[in-house]
Parts: C-alpha cells; sequence; structure tokens
C-alpha cells in the first residue's frame, strides 16, 4: 500500500532532508510525500532545498508542495525589487526585501550569490509562486500554518494558511477531518502527544530545525499518516 509523508518545515537543511528521505523514509514512486511549506530561509543551503525537492519531481515521485509564509515573502521581495525604480542611479533595498531579510532571507540569498531579491533566478521564483494553499484527504488537511475557523469556509482564508499562529478547530466545518501543519516550532514531546492522540484535532509537526540549542527542538520530523509513524532526523548539515 502506498505511503502517505508529511515533512514540515525544512529552512534550508537541505543535508538534513536528504538524510531523511534517503536513510529513514525510502520512498518509493508511490508513495505521496506532502511538504508543508518554508523551504528556505535561517539554514545554510536554502537553494539545496529547492533543487532536491524540484528534482524529485523531475524524476517522477509523487510530491504535493506547499506554500509557506517564506517562500510568499521571498516572491513578494523578489517582484518588489524587479519593480523598484533607481533613485539618482542608486537601486535601493525596497521594504519588502528588508522585512523578509530578519526572518532568514539575507541567509537564503547568499545561497544563490545575490544581495538582492531579484538576483534569484526566475525559475525557483515561479516554482515558489506556483505552490499551493493546502492539500487534503479524507481523514486530514495539510496546509504550512493553519485554517481560519471564524469564516464559513475555512479553506477560503489563504493569508491564514500561510501566517496564523493560533487557531481553534472546528471539526464540523472540515467534515471531521484534522489538520496536519508546521509554522510554530514545538517540542518532540508535543508532537508525539499529539500523534500518538487516537482523535487530535491538529498535529503540528514543525521542530523547529534551526533550534539546535533548545533541548526537545532542532530536528526533521516526518509523519506516515496511514501508520501514524513518524521519523526524527537529526540535523546533519
Amino acid at each position: 500500500m502506498p505511503k502517505t509523508w508529511i515533512i514540515p518545515d525544512i529552512h534550508g537543511y537541505a543535508a538534513t532532508l536528504e538524510a531523511m528521505l534517503n536513510q529513514q523514509i525510502k520512498p518509493d514512486k508511490s508513495d505521496l510525500l506532502i511538504f508543508l511549506g518554508d523551504y528556505i530561509d535561517r539554514g545554510p543551503d536554502s537553494k539545496g532545498v529547492l533543487d532536491f525537492i524540484m528534482n524529485l519531481q523531475k524524476n517522477g515521485y509523487n510530491i504535493t508542495a506547499l506554500k509557506g509564509n517564506h517562500e510568499d515573502s521571498c516572491v513578494k521581495a523578489y517582484e518588489a525589487d524587479k519593480n523598484n525604480n533607481t533613485f539618482l542611479g542608486i537601486k535601493t533595498k525596497t521594504q519588502r526585501q528588508k522585512a523578509w531579510e530578519i526572518f532568514g532571507g539575507k541567509q537564503t540569498m547568499e545561497n544563490f550569490g545575490t544581495t538582492r531579491a531579484s538576483g534569484i533566478p526566475e525559475k525557483y521564483i515561479q516554482w515558489m509562486a506556483s505552490l499551493q494553499y493546502f492539500a487534503e484527504t479524507e481523514k486530514f488537511i495539510a496546509v504550512h500554518a493553519g485554517l481560519n475557523f471564524d469564516l464559513a469556509d475555512p479553506l477560503s482564508d489563504t493569508v491564514s494558511m500561510l501566517w496564523t499562529r493560533d487557531f481553534h478547530v472546528d471539526r464540523q466545518k472540515i467534515n471531521q477531518r484534522f489538520i496536519v501543519h508546521g509554522h510554530v516550532p514545538v517540542s518532540l514531546e508535543f508532537i508525539d502527544m499529539a500523534i500518538r492522540n487516537p482523535t487530535p484535532d491538529f498535529i503540528d509537526l514543525d521542530n523547529g530545525i534551526y533550534m539546535n540549542n533548545k533541548p526537545g527542538f532542532g530536528n526533521l520530523v516526518a509523519l506516515e499518516t496511514n501508520s501514524m509513524e513518524y521519523k526524527v532526523q537529526p540535523v546533519t548539515d
């Protein structure tokens, strides 16, 4: 039976992602790999993460890649920089780029050998811009951050899908399914508790891969949704 693996926030840790897939998950092409977004920023090799996932797609693996707030910020910084006019022959940084740099964009641009968002090759921007906001099965809805249950249709608010940090699940609005998300780092103990819960409202899989000095954090986690088995990959970058 094909497996469904969900992998949350990778944040530029390309070697760790590769170790997770090649040494632990070892997916077949019939398996579904759902990535929850935040492939870039903070870590040492954001370009490597994008290349790795894009190559999986090219090689025929069944990939569903969702958009995270870091991809959204990168694309918006790129677009703003592209449209930014020079002043007295000088092209200053846009507010979009300055905001993105604060939470990891600077490292991503360094990976691409540029100091400007517009210096990132367009193929990567197009890939990030085209990512979908959520994926759904009969069992769960996968999304980067969460859903806005204040609305009659929680799937209509894409901003909340990228950015929300606090939500209360109303199962009646999502056909009694649960949410699988990332975005907010939680401890391995919290992740284990949520996965072992027979009727979870949500499972947060983000263990804060870049938080390697905090006990219980700093790993990449992957959940297989048929068996509810999960893997933990320590950082190898």
